[in-house]
């Protein structure tokens, strides 16, 4: 009983504003008290609404009441301090074992709500207090509670470790470098740690792309399920009205045809659900690992950072590609068809054509996505032979090699007159148009020069935007300016980074939707994706900004 007592005499002479005791008590005309630095500070943030309220109950002042000090509850909150119950916080305050408890509580410890990095000790918010009011602590940093404080020690030299060894990946203190590392490279651990969150960053942009992806693919996926069920429903429904005429001579083959699209309709089905249910279940993976790093890179300890890093591992590669090709096939359509020429022609069909049925059902097949090329190799089988149009290109534009180089010139060429040419850009397109899959590069030299796909019907003369690479919903482009990238389309500039080549690959699946620029050196390094739907043709496309530029479509066959 006594405990509750003190309890509620806690309470009641307990500030609302800052929920300690009162200090310096005073109390509005409402009855209710607060601490005098609190309901000045908190009517201090409502001086221009020239009303004045109180905190708990809102009755409100029209002028700001003049508080004095409650002499009687000042007594009150000191005899009770003398008691020392002011210190006896509830239960849950106090540090269990899986929490982090404060070193320099006596007794049973609270809870630590930050650990120091310089004092390499936790606390709690009473003893915490110092670093926020004393001016040499305000400079410490302060972290969420950590057990693992005593790791930041150099076990040589005893002094904390602020620095990080990159020739031993490890973390190190401010005299390792005199002696075991001496030599080394070493940096500072926030700089480290820096270098370290970028890769961090990098990977999960990585991992969060391939979740897109993937639950692209899923949903194409069922997309194809719903017309491969809906297709397959369809014929059967169809055969079955068309044999019902010829039932008695066909009821055998009308079985047959119903069996044999099921079957397929089943096989086709559970191939995509197969695939399918990898790619949730990869989804699943990455999301856990994008979890995970996203866990380490909220770290504020770079120690314990760069003690966690290592233990991440490798992302697996994807088994699947990052898209899913879907055939625009009619599936059993073709079974119908045949199903009606049984029809018509009775018992010619039963003798004769009824093989004809059968493998139209069995050459249903679903087209699933056909791996995007991963090597230099591998893109080298889609190379294609590509030459300039001389009718296309500009007049300072002179074309040579075959019409596989072109060169930025000074002097107007002397080109026929055609409705094809470029009239006021410096830009020359493809004479073959690109469909299917193809891969080219373009060995460029210069300051500013255009890598672009675009339809035929891009506009050619004047200078608006419907003429340039990029700018229009009819081209896409990339931009290679002095040492960086930037990709266009629709007038949208993109920054694109990666390392400077003097090559650019071009990778395009025009049934897929997929056009991707790589830069070739001794490796080979993706630059941009796109994923989009083409509606025509394209033609390959160079431009260029300045005068001496050249750009050649490299022989790779």
């Amino acid at each position: 009983m006594a405990q509750k007592g003190v309890q509620l005499s806690r309470e009641t002479i307990s500030c609302s504003i800052c929920l300690d005791l009162l200090k310096d008590p005073g109390t509005l005309s409402c009855g209710h008290s607060y601490c005098m630095k609190c309901i000045k500070s908190h009517w201090d943030t409502e001086d221009e609404k020239t009303v004045y309220s109180c905190p708990q109950c809102r009755q409100t002042f029209t002028v700001r009441p003049d508080l004095r000090k409650n002499t009687m509850l000042a007594d009150l909150v000191e005899e009770l301090k003398k008691t020392g119950l002011q210190a006896a916080p509830a239960d849950h305050c106090y540090a269990g074992s899986e929490d982090v408890a404060c070193d320099v509580c006596t007794g049973r410890k609270l809870k630590a709500c930050k650990s120091c990095l310089q004092c390499l000790a936790s606390y709690c918010e009473k003893h915490l207090q110092p670093h926020y009011e004393a001016a040499p602590f305000k400079k410490h940093k302060l972290v969420e509670p950590s057990k693992k404080l005593q790791e930041n020690v150099c076990s040589r030299h005893d002094e904390v470790m602020k620095m990080f060894c990159r020739t031993d990946q490890q973390s190190i203190c401010y005299l390792c470098p005199e002696d075991e590392h001496k030599g080394h490279d070493t940096v500072s651990a926030a700089a480290e740690r820096s270098e370290k969150q970028r890769e961090l960053e990098v990977s999960r942009q990585n991992i969060q792309q391939r979740i897109q992806d993937r639950e692209k693919d899923v949903k194409l996926l069922q997309q194809e399920v719903e017309a491969i069920n809906g297709s397959a429903d369809k014929t059967v429904g169809n055969s079955e009205k068309m044999f019902t005429e010829l039932i008695r001579l066909m009821e055998k083959r009308r079985s047959d045809v119903k069996q044999q699209v099921r079957s397929q309709q089943q096989t086709e089905v559970s191939r995509v659900r197969e695939l399918q249910e990898k790619l949730e279940q990869e989804i699943t993976e990455l999301k856990r690992r994008d979890a995970e790093m996203k866990k380490l890179s909220h770290t504020q300890d770079h120690n314990q950072f760069l003690h966690d890093y290592p233990s991440l591992s490798p992302l697996s590669e994807s088994t699947h590609s990052s898209s899913i090709k879907i055939r625009p096939l009619r599936y059993f359509e073709d079974v119908t068809a045949a199903v009606s020429e049984v029809r018509d022609k009775l018992q010619d069909v039963l003798r004769e054509i009824w093989t004809n049925i059968s493998q139209t059902v069995t050459e249903v097949d679903v087209l699933l996505s056909e791996p995007e090329p991963k090597t230099r190799a591998e893109f080298l089988k889609y190379s294609c032979d590509i030459t300039l149009d001389p009718n296309t290109a500009h007049t300072h534009l002179l074309l040579s090699d075959g019409n596989r180089k072109v060169t930025v010139t000074s002097q107007t060429n002397p080109y026929s007159s055609h409705p094809d040419r470029f009239t006021d850009y410096l830009q020359v397109l493809s004479k073959e148009s690109l469909t299917g899959r193809c891969y080219w590069e373009v060995e460029k030299r210069g300051r500013g020069v255009y890598v672009a796909v675009t339809y035929k019907n891009i506009s050619r003369a004047g200078r608006s935007n419907e003429c340039i690479f990029g700018r229009n919903d009819k081209s896409w482009m990339l931009f290679c300016f002095n040492n960086r990238y930037n990709f266009y389309y629709n007038d949208v500039s993109t920054p694109v980074s990666g390392p400077q080549s003097s090559r650019v690959g071009v990778y395009l699946d025009h049934r897929a939707g997929i056009l991707s620029f790589y830069s070739i050196s001794k490796t080979m390094t993706l630059l941009h994706r796109v994923q989009t739907t083409f509606t025509q043709p394209l033609h390959a496309g160079l431009g260029f900004s300045y005068f001496e530029d050249s750009a050649e479509l490299c022989k790779l066959k």
